[in-house]
């Protein structure tokens, strides 16, 4: 995983793709017409890095993944806006999450469409085979549309490879700009579809990009390993709703997944002011540094909650010391610890009248994460491992591999992972699934999939139930978690966007009627907890 650069020349990438759909004041030699786009001339490699920092800039900053899903599977709690935590989330964060993942989506589209076109198809084969750049763009379009399938259920749909008459959206070019809704059953098929044909298309001894791609460096390889680790993913959580999914899950693993850390793929961040990672440009240029970890994530690795009863030594990996401030994470001034009085977690979802009593004296991320050149994570080998695990009888070999995996990729010491594996609890559904969250950790919208799915780990505090207090208020020594939305758990999905009834009314009130309402509480397809 290497840093990303972003170069004034993917910048001007992304502002040429913006006037690729309408005219523009003195922009208009660029398009013949709004429905009838000109090729875009930036280098493709251009385009895909840009969209590759946009995509994870816009779903793991403070705002939206902070405010929504990243307290909701309780890795975090907020000191400020606990309205939030409780579900009564900003339209704002919801609407912005589902309008960024389509701006990345289109930028995918253009890498596959400059790689197509006869006018600058030549010309992008310098920086890599064109073929392995068009794999690349179905590879991530397909993340891309897994997470709006898997946030809001059916959504307006692209492919490359499939003509579908469901398959609307990104055709303002064809003059469609209110597009159907496709189903959840046709969105994952063809995304499994799209990720077998993206791997095998590739030429492996050819480069994908000679620059511009922080994620797989070039090496298509790397990307035949996270198409296939992204298809047993999808796979495995569509697998009995979907038909041809248990097939997806023998082939991908078949054709080579993940098998080490150095497989993992993510964005590293550079190590300054200029482009820093989102968790660290929220908190010490933004001034958004109201999250701390939450309290039921902080107990589970202390072993006082869940399933295992032992003291996970990501625990310091994790979160900061209390006696820890901001500067001294920025400045990584502080030293980890053995002494577990001093990891305290927030208390989630408190009433905003009860944070000023509880919020002092709790820890925040650890310098790990709030870094510049932190790594946001797409997918990583630990979590390969617990899907092997899982599709494998609950395999202790697959199990034991993904927690060393992921104590190893968070620095934890040899000699705490091996004392640690060899006091584990054996596997089981429930011991695997909650490894898989412990290591999923800052990765939250897969957490929030895994827990719909599964319904683990069972350590996440439920709507109505008592928690105790950091410090008693009092008589007061715990609190009742009372979300702010009548649901019984965590929301099943996020409602579609305040615009989608005024811009896409009829498209939307199928898509809501198949949904069985446009509600929070409303499950996708592979939702069986």
């Amino acid at each position: 995983m290497k840093k990303i650069f972003i170069s004034l020349l993917s910048v001007m990438a992304f502002g040429l793709l913006t006037t690729t759909v309408s005219c523009s004041d003195g922009l208009e030699e660029l398009n013949k017409s709004p429905n009838q786009p000109e090729i875009v001339t930036v280098p493709a490699y251009g385009i895909f890095n840009y969209a590759n920092k946009y995509l994870m800039d816009n779903t793991r900053s403070v705002f939206p993944s902070g405010r929504l899903a990243l307290p909701w599977v309780q890795y975090s709690a907020q000191t400020t806006y606990t309205e939030e935590d409780r579900f009564q989330f900003r339209i704002s964060s919801r609407d912005a999450y589902f309008s960024d993942l389509y701006l990345t989506a289109r930028d995918y589209k253009t890498v596959i469409d400059a790689n197509i076109a006869p006018e600058t198809a030549a010309k992008n084969a310098v920086y890599g085979n064109n073929k392995n750049q068009i794999a690349a763009a179905r590879v991530m379009l397909a993340y891309t549309f897994s997470l709006l399938a898997d946030t809001y259920g059916d959504v307006p749909y692209y492919s490359y490879g499939n003509n579908d008459p469901d398959f609307q959206a990104l055709q303002l070019d064809k003059g469609i700009d209110t597009p159907k809704f496709a189903s959840q059953v046709k969105i994952y098929t063809d995304i499994l579809k799209e990720l077998k044909e993206s791997v095998a298309m590739l030429v492996l001894n050819e480069p994908v990009f000679t620059k511009g791609d922080y994620l797989f460096d070039g090496d298509a390889e790397k990307l035949k390993k996270f198409a296939n680790s992204l298809r047993l993913r999808i796979a495995t959580r569509v697998n009995g709703v979907v038909p041809g999914a248990a097939t997806h899950i023998t082939e991908a693993i078949a054709s080579g997944v993940m098998t080490s850390n150095a497989d993992s793929v993510g964005l590293q961040y550079e190590n300054n002011n200029v482009n820093p990672a989102p968790f660290y440009k929220g908190f010490y240029l933004e001034n958004r540094s109201d999250f701390r970890v939450a309290n039921t994530f902080i107990d589970l690795l202390k072993g006082k909650i869940g399933v295992f009863g032992i003291i996970d030594p990501r625990l310091q990996k994790y979160a900061a010391p209390i006696t820890a401030g901001l500067l001294d994470i920025r400045d990584q001034a502080y030293a980890e610890t053995n002494d577990l009085t001093k990891y305290a977690g927030m208390p989630y979802g408190l009433a905003t009248d009860e944070v000023s009593t509880q919020k002092a004296n709790t820890s925040v991320f650890s310098y790990n994460v709030l870094k510049k050149n932190y790594t946001e994570i797409l997918m990583e080998y630990a979590e390969v491992e617990f899907l092997l695990a899982e599709n494998n009888g609950w395999s202790d070999t697959n199990y034991k591999n993904g927690i060393r995996a992921s104590m190893e990729r968070w620095g934890v010491e040899d000699a705490k992972i091996n004392t640690y594996l060899a006091a584990v609890a054996a596997p089981s559904k429930e011991n695997v699934l909650t490894q898989k969250y412990l290591a999923l950790f800052m990765q939250p919208a897969e957490a929030w999939a895994e827990y719909r799915r599964t319904g683990f780990p069972s350590s996440l505090l439920k709507p109505g139930q008592k928690y105790p207090l950091n410090v008693p208020v009092g008589s007061k020594v715990e609190y009742t978690f009372v979300p702010l939305e009548p649901l019984t758990d965590l929301p099943t999905r996020l409602t579609y966007p305040t615009n989608s009834a005024t811009l896409n009314g009829a498209n939307y009130a199928e898509a809501a009627k198949n949904m069985g309402g446009d509600k929070l509480d409303s499950k996708l397809i592979w939702d069986k907890n």
